[in-house]
This record gives C-alpha cells, structure tokens and sequence, in this order.
C-alpha cells in the first residue's frame, strides 16, 4: 500500500518522548520524515539527529546555544537552518508543509507552540500534558477553530482513547467512567516517615519507565497522575467524577474505560512509550512500533489498589482545581515545575514539594481568564511566589 509522505515536526527531539518519536519514524522512512526539531540545550545530541534525519529547521532554546549548534552543522557539511526563541518553535509548530506535530517540550514551556499547532489545523500529538493543563478550555477551542486532530500520547491517555467509540459524540450515552492506572512509582511500599530523606536520585529511579528527571520525580509523588487527571477532563469531556484512578505496579494494563452496562475495556502492553508514539503517527491506522510484544506466559500476577493519601497527598490536588476556577490548574501546574526544580537541586525536601503546591493554590487566586495571555500572566504569579516560597524552605 502506498501512503503520503508525511512531514513531521518534533518538539522536544532530544528528551526521552522525542527520541522514542525519531527511532519510530526512522523504522518507517516510507512513511515519515522529519521537517523540524527542537531542543533546549542538548546541541550534540540534536547534531547528531540533524546528521540523520536532515531537518529543514533546528531550534534551540537560547542565542548561544543555536550558534553552538550553527557552527558545529557548518563544520559536518550539514545544511539544517537554525533558529531560537518562541517565535521559531511556533513557525516549525504551525508551517503550511508539516502535517504533524509531536508536542514533547517538557512543562508549560510547550503551550505557545500547540497552540500555534492547534490553530494551523495540524495533528497535534500530546506527550507534553502541561500544555493543555495550563491551556485547559482555551487550548480545547484553539483544537475546535483550528479543526486540528489532537491525539495523546502519555500512555494513559492513549490507552481511553483506543478503548473509546470511535465517534466522540456517542461517549457520554456510553461511557460510565475512565480509570487511569498508574505504577506508584518507586516509593510505593517505602515507609511514608521516611519519605522526607528521599534523594533526587532516589525519585528518579522508575521501577518500569526509562523518563526524564522532572516526570520521574512526578510519578514518585504522582503528581504525573494528578495532572493526567486534569487533562484526561479536557480530552475527553468528562466530569471530574467521572476520572478514577488505581495503582497498578506492573504498568501492563495502560488504563481501562467502564461502560455503562458495567462492562470494562482496557488497553495492554509493555511499557515502552513507542507504542503510543507509533499509534499516534500512524492513526487510524497502525504501524510497528518497535516494542516487545507481551508474553503472557511469562507474565507476573497483576494487581490492583487503590492510592494512599497519606504517601501520595498531591493526587487530590487534581479534582481540587478542577472544581475552582478557570486557570487554578495552571497555577498547581508552576507550583509543582518549581518545586520539583528545587528539589533536583537539593534546595528543598521531597515531601515539602506538596507543600509548595499547597501553598501557592491557597495564595495565588484564578481571576478572569479569556485567553492565552491570561493563562501565562497566572503561570509567571505562581511561580513567582513558588520561587519565593521555595527559597524560604532551602535546607
């Protein structure tokens, strides 16, 4: 069967999501090709993806470390055209020649550029969930005026999305609930007193995924699934009543759609982000994605349970924002990009990233919020005061 070519822009390229994205595109050179990459300040990394894949653009975060990249792309011959700032990752987000966008900038960095996505009409593939925690509504109509394809890609998020109708109008006649599984991290049987002792290094060893540092550390406190909670409500049209969440350590059964008729359907495989990368740049149909298959010979027992409170305090903070106004997620979301920057830089204790979070939802209020503009303003307050708060806090 022969398939158009499509152009495929990766924001993001050198983090964990944007590597699994390129190796996927790179087993399917018929298929995809690489109009545009973005990075922060991996220039080595992103040389050798330009090396490979022969972009059009290359954007980097900053001045120098474009011109970092510049000159080493000029010393190999190579021609890939560089660029910086804002304004570069929304032109390689919403160029008239690429047809899809994989969205994998860490944190609410990424917003400018799925919107830009998002109202050019692209298909817009969602690893970055603070974009549209941040972006909640205001994002959701960019998608609608811009008729773009939104597509998630955490894996959670891919596994309602292939257990759903495939007509979106028939979800709410059909659809009791969703149930969100997550791993519980690596500290989900470590005595909760000791929890404050817990080291970066520590929070970062996921027992099943291969992440970057800031969502591994999201997942040892599951704040990764309070915000997964937040943007499951946006993805999906769903009350907050609606979204569950269980633990399920094996990281098998990705999450699980109830139906009305008390039926379940689920989503299973190996936890290999290539699987919901390869889905998304594939869909509807499908492609190989490179992971291993399950062997359900081999497998272990699954289990089930339900989180502690007590060992994972932030995870209410979801349905807590969800029912204020518009834009709290936004300020839990920089509360918690703060906090864990702290953290990984030894200034504040694990446990005292929840009390950030707290804080700052009970200090930085939500006022009217009629657009982008608005959103970002409340994202520079919360985290201005989450700096401040953090400071205060250093050990």
């Amino acid at each position: 069967m022969t398939f158009k070519k499509q152009s495929v822009t990766v924001l993001g390229s050198t983090g964990s999501v944007g590597v699994n994205t390129l190796d996927v595109i790179a087993a399917h050179a018929e298929r995809f090709e690489v109009f545009a990459l973005s990075a922060a300040t991996q220039t080595d990394l992103m040389l050798a993806q330009c090396a490979r894949f022969k972009p059009r653009y290359a954007v980097m975060a900053s001045a120098s470390h474009a011109q970092d990249l510049a000159e080493k792309l000029k010393s190999n011959g190579l021609p890939t055209q560089v660029l910086h700032a804002q304004d570069a990752l929304e032109m390689i987000a919403s160029h008239e020649e690429v047809d899809a966008v994989m969205a994998a900038i860490v944190g609410a960095a990424g917003l400018a550029a799925c919107m830009a996505a998002a109202k050019a009409g692209k298909r817009l593939l969602l690893a970055n969930k603070e974009a549209l925690v941040v972006g909640g509504e205001v994002f959701m109509q960019a998608v609608r005026a811009g008729d773009a394809q939104l597509l998630p890609i955490d894996s959670e998020h891919s596994a309602i999305f292939q257990s759903l109708p495939e007509d979106p109008a028939t979800w709410a006649e059909r659809v009791e609930k969703i149930i969100l599984t997550a791993s519980g991290g690596p500290f989900l049987k470590r005595d909760v007193a000791t929890l404050r002792d817990v080291t970066p290094d520590e929070a970062c060893a996921h027992p099943n995924w291969v992440m970057g540092r800031k969502i591994s550390v999201d997942s040892a406190t599951m704040m990764n699934k309070a915000l997964e909670v937040i943007e499951a409500k946006y993805l999906f049209g769903l009350k907050p009543s609606q979204i569950e969440v269980v633990i399920h350590p094996q990281s098998i059964v990705h999450s699980m759609v109830q139906y009305l008729d008390s039926s379940v359907v689920a989503q299973l495989g190996t936890p290999d982000m290539r699987v919901p990368i390869a889905y998304g740049l594939a869909w509807p149909g499908r492609v190989a994605s490179g992971a291993k298959a399950l062997d359900f010979k081999a497998m272990a027992n699954m289990t089930f349970e339900m989180p502690d409170d007590q060992r994972f305090p932030g995870l209410q903070l979801a349905w807590d924002v969800l029912s204020g106004p518009m834009g709290t997620p936004a300020i839990l979301n920089a509360a918690n990009e703060i906090a864990v920057a702290a953290f990984l830089d030894k200034k504040i204790r694990f446990d005292q990233i929840h009390a950030v979070n707290t804080a700052t939802l009970e200090s930085v209020v939500a006022r009217e919020v009629t657009g982008i503009e608005d959103l970002l303003e409340l994202d520079l307050k919360a985290r201005a005061f989450s700096q401040n708060l953090a400071r205060s806090m250093e050990c």
